[in-house]
């Protein structure tokens, strides 16, 4: 399982031309299901999301977590992290979960982190998306489990 994560001010998906949700300060988690990814790979992965202190502290140290900053997380599927660009021209998604499979832990990560009482908002599964952010830093990880 992969996770893009970025800091932001404010984050926002649009599907065709409407507002599907959005939210203000907080991250946005681009979200990759492979194949041999289980529940626990999906647990981990919302734990450490909910703990990784990467906002700034009163002395500019990023020593503040997700829930210290009272933000919210916007959960966006994003298969394409789960490609394999190594050899010719055109990525590989070999290792992409199936959508039945992807869908599952993807509701599931959703859900976990919500167990955390941290405010979450998703994009929609296997749908065309306008992904827009104001980038806080910039800030950017890239997790795996």
């Amino acid at each position: 399982m992969k996770a893009l994560i970025q800091r932001v001010k404010c984050a926002s998906v649009t599907i065709n031309n409407e507002l599907y949700s959005s939210i203000n300060k907080g991250i946005l988690v681009l979200l990759g299901v492979e194949k041999n990814d289980e529940k626990e790979n999906t647990e981990k992965l919302a734990q450490k999301i909910s703990v990784l202190r990467i906002f700034e502290d009163e002395n500019d140290k990023m020593n503040l977590s997700i829930k210290d900053v009272q933000g919210e997380i916007l959960v966006v599927s994003q298969f394409t992290l789960c490609g394999d660009c190594k050899k010719g021209t055109r990525p590989s998604f070999d290792k992409a979960a199936a959508p039945d499979k992807a869908v599952e832990l993807y509701e599931y990560f959703v859900k976990c982190i919500n167990d955390y009482n941290i405010p979450v908002k998703t994009g929609k599964f296997r749908a065309m998306m306008d992904v827009e952010l104001i980038n806080d830093g910039p800030v950017t990880f890239m997790l795996e489990k």
